[in-house]
């Protein structure tokens, strides 16, 4: 796992690397083993008079503390990072020569070594240096790769997946990207056809930014490092802070700036002289495909599927360990790994004091069956001033609040192991969220009203009932009337909605407003709804899910989570072979009646007991409408009110209402204030005038 970033001049000048090495350490914690650039031509180095070659290294920076995240007033103020002792093999040919142009492209590299501890140094070449890459992830099948290209004559020089990606792009082109099955982002440099290829994993496990501003192109891993080259802070994006107000993170392409851009899962970037063209190289169809079987059969698929993603991913030369949560997914993740694995698995988990959000006695039971090494961590209201490392992490406002959780788990694993598989996945995969469950039945009511009826009298009179999210949702009456009126990708935007759409529009001042000029979230929603390649309404719902609030918002949390601490996360639940078999099954063999992943639960009675399997779902969430209203309510209602975010974009007394509704226990607005709060994160780290 590693940090990427690189600079490309369309109009062929040669880059500054002071520029690159400031992009580059600020990711520093995404691999703190390593670094190494490509520039003028050439491997280089940012100690003077050592460009031509990293012969002659030193030892690896130290890993700096996960807390120690340095302010945004000093972005540039990075302690110098060394490198390692082995040396890459540098051909006589890569280096430039005063008669020679210098090439248009550097490349910035982090590492995170994983394997091939000693000979996997980045940026990494072909024999002839006209290719170089730069890459962060992992590709699982590169061994069954690597013999295939020894085949055709490729010579490989180290044993990493990382010149498997050189040699397969020399044989397919840009096709190559077809045959790796892992998770990555990757900056491909083609010095034959001066062009830069970007690409990002299926499903968006690694991210990628850009900014392309007169023609200079930057990318990086995280957006500080492009802001790091910059030096400017862009103009915020208002759609985007409309989308994170509705979802709670903001979905690709955009970010919060208006200059900066997310490379989008399954996509890919061409960029040349001639400009930057950005297409879709990958799908999910939920279109059936799946032969007619038994469900025994099917189970029976889905088992060895999934067994040989979680034996892919135990590929290592470092210790490697797993989350456990006790729940259907993580435990099936624990129950594969320990059983190709001799030695016990690593295994950690969150508690909390609240017991109605603990999970932690079950994933006890789970480490006992199994015979883990297990290992625990409690969150309470002091873990809280994580919340101002956390927006330092995510780079733009993002509101999920068990990423505080899944920063301490990381950081706990990340003391015994380097690598920790995850159960994220199944949910989306097999509707195993209960809102699936509600949504589908209100759209059976749906299909038997007239739209007419519904819009006429079904809207109204849902307004008569009082709004109370703080009971289950099939007693609120007022929700289920509104839902069945709107139109399907409505509704599931209501389900989705953090903030409903008439408290944001109050919330955000009348710049904001303006500024916006009619634009709506929900347009988001509409469109993936209509295009998905699904017969369904529950494969449409999951399409939506892939599309924004896995990659968005689960993978999102993960990933910066567990890279603050310098751990890789695996999701073998989301690798993207079982991902296409379960998007192709019949979409009533995943919610059967009232309970979702009825298929997977089959499967998985191979190796998970009845115990783990039929217990009630408990969902990783996290008590901050107790917090607020307790140790954290002082600390809070500042952030809230009077934050950097809230004076720029937000009515303050709308947020202050919100804040005080709250206290009194008229309504619960803890997801609200939660995402003001961690929109004030943000703007106090990274738009705040440094005093």
């Amino acid at each position: 796992m590693c940090g990427i970033a690189g600079i490309l001049h369309r109009d062929g000048s040669p880059p500054d690397p002071d520029r690159l090495v400031r992009m580059t350490r600020t990711l520093t914690h995404r691999g703190p083993d390593d670094e190494g650039y490509y520039v003028h031509g050439r491997l280089w180095s940012p100690e003077p008079g050592r460009h031509a070659s990293l012969a002659e290294t030193q030892g690896p920076a130290p890993l700096p503390p996960a807390d120690d995240a340095p302010p945004a007033s000093r972005l540039h103020d990075f302690t110098t990072s060394r490198f390692h002792d082995s040396p890459l093999p540098t051909p006589h040919s890569l280096l430039s020569t005063p008669h020679s142009p210098l090439p248009p492209i550097a490349l910035g590299h982090r590492r995170l070594s994983i394997i091939d501890l000693h000979a996997g140094r980045q940026p990494l070449t072909n024999e002839d240096g006209t290719v170089w890459v730069v890459f962060n992830g992992e590709i699982y099948n590169f061994q069954e790769l690597r013999a295939e290209l020894m085949g055709r004559g490729h010579v490989f020089r180290t044993r990493t997946d990382t010149e498997v990606i050189v040699h397969a792009y020399e044989e397919w082109g840009t096709g190559a990207v077809q045959r790796f099955r892992g998770m990555f982002a990757i900056a491909l440099w083609d010095g034959r056809k001066s062009r830069l290829w970007l690409v990002r994993d299926r499903l968006g496990k690694k991210p990628l930014y850009y900014a392309d501003l007169g023609g200079r192109l930057y990318f990086a891993s995280e957006i500080k490092a492009i802001l790091a080259a910059l030096g400017t802070t862009p103009e915020v994006d208002e759609t985007a802070l409309c989308d994170y107000l509705s979802l709670q993170y903001i979905p690709a392409p955009k970010t919060i700036y208006r200059d900066i851009r997310k490379l989008p899962p399954g996509h890919e970037a061409v960029v040349s002289a001639s400009g930057l063209t950005v297409r879709s190289y990958w799908d999910l169809s939920f279109e059936p495909t799946v032969q007619a079987r038994s469900q025994e059969d099917l189970a029976d698929a889905l088992y060895g599927l999934l067994q040989e993603a979680v034996r892919l991913r135990l590929i290592s030369d470092v210790p490697l360990g797993a989350f456990l949560s006790g729940g259907v997914d993580s435990s099936a993740v624990v129950a594969l790994m320990a059983a190709a694995s001799s030695e016990p698995v690593t295994t950690n988990t969150i508690a909390f004091d609240v017991d109605d959000y603990d999970e932690a006695p079950f994933a006890r039971r789970v480490a006992r069956l199994f015979r883990t090494d297990h290992h625990e961590f409690r969150v309470t209201p002091e873990c809280l001033p994580v919340i101002d490392t956390l927006a330092w992490h995510y780079d733009e406002p993002f509101a999920d609040p068990s990423a505080v959780p899944t920063y301490y788990v990381s950081k706990m694993a990340r003391r015994v192991v380097t690598v920790a598989l995850s159960g994220d996945g199944g949910d989306e995969n097999f509707a195993g969220y209960s809102r699936y469950r509600f949504d589908v039945a209100e759209d059976r009511a749906r299909r038997f009203v007239p739209r007419i009826l519904r819009r006429g009298i079904l809207e109204p009179l849902a307004g008569l009932f009082p709004r109370r999210p703080d009971v289950p949702r099939f007693l609120r009456a007022g929700t289920v009337l509104a839902n069945v009126a709107r139109d399907p990708a409505d509704a599931y935007f209501a389900s989705m909605s953090g903030m409903p759409e008439e408290d944001k529009n109050r919330l955000l001042n009348g710049d904001c407003r303006k500024a916006l000029n009619g634009y709506r979230t929900v347009d988001l929603f509409r469109d993936l709804y209509r295009k998905a390649p699904a017969r369904d309404h529950l494969s449409r719902l999951q399409y939506i899910d892939f599309k924004t609030y896995l990659c968005e918002d689960i993978l999102t949390k993960v990933d910066r989570a567990s890279m603050a601490v310098s751990l890789e996360v695996r999701c073998p639940i989301l690798d993207h072979v079982f991902v296409e078999f379960a998007a192709g099954l019949p979409w009533r063999l995943k919610l059967n009646g009232l309970q979702g992943k009825h298929i997977f639960r089959k499967a998985l009675r191979r190796c998970v007991p009845p115990e783990v399997l039929d217990r009630k779902k408990k969902g990783f969430a996290v008590p901050v409408g107790a917090w607020f209203r307790g140790e954290l309510k002082e600390h809070a209602r500042s952030l809230v009110v009077e934050g950097e975010g809230t004076r720029r974009f937000l009515d303050s007394g709308v947020a202050a209402a919100m804040w005080d509704e709250h206290q009194e226990n008229r309504r619960d607005r803890s997801m609200e204030l939660w995402t003001i709060l961690m929109l004030n994160a943000w703007a106090n780290r990274f738009l705040a005038s440094p005093t």
